[in-house]
């Protein structure tokens, strides 16, 4: 066989093994033959003489990047293409829409009772209906009110709101605001 024939058989195989080391996992074996196929034709074509060493040279430039776009761009519809990449999600998977979370989330600003201590999790009644949610603040007492907040998927986030009386506030003055005890304490009594 002619030094030529060998060129274009070593350029045609390191390029098909390229294509087989985008499709098939061999842990750079493949890339590595192809590597030293491709540097045989190109080598193998100047011995046939420089005409055909610089074809074998500029289809291996040309070919090899042109071939791996090709491959790649087909690679996400064969079967390990398809296991390796992910798939887009479609706007069921992005943004459930059931029945739940809807009412849920017109309960928004609404308010209701806590039935459990919530520390920070507990149960709530709203409109006679049990919810199960999650205090943003310090803990919440049986019995006491609070406001829905904010749904974030199916949990539901509460504040606590006051409903403090005049008998509570006054046996305990750490309940009160500082304003009602007195002036300000950070102003300049002498002036």
């Amino acid at each position: 066989m002619e030094f030529w024939t060998w060129a274009v058989l070593l350029l045609l195989l390191g390029l098909g093994m390229v294509v087989l080391e985008v499709f098939i996992p061999s842990g750079g074996i493949l890339g590595f033959l192809a590597f030293c196929s491709l540097v045989g034709s190109v080598i193998t074509g100047f011995m046939a003489g420089p005409v055909t060493g610089l074809a074998v040279l500029g289809t291996t430039i040309v070919g090899m990047p042109m071939i791996v776009i090709l491959a790649l761009q087909y690679w996400p519809h064969t079967p390990i293409g398809r296991r390796v990449l992910l798939t887009t999600p479609d706007s069921d998977d992005v943004l459930p829409d059931s029945p739940k979370r809807r009412h849920l989330k017109a309960l928004i600003g609404r308010v209701g009772r806590a039935k459990s201590k919530m520390l920070p999790s507990g149960v709530i009644t709203v409109d006679g209906r049990t919810i199960d949610a999650v205090s943003d603040g310090p803990p919440i007492e049986p019995g006491q009110k609070v406001r829905i907040a904010e749904v974030q998927g199916n949990r539901v986030l509460v504040h606590s709101i006051d409903e403090a009386t005049p008998s509570q506030t006054d046996a305990d003055p750490l309940a009160r605001p500082i304003d009602s005890i007195g002036g300000d304490p950070f102003q300049d009594s002498s002036a």
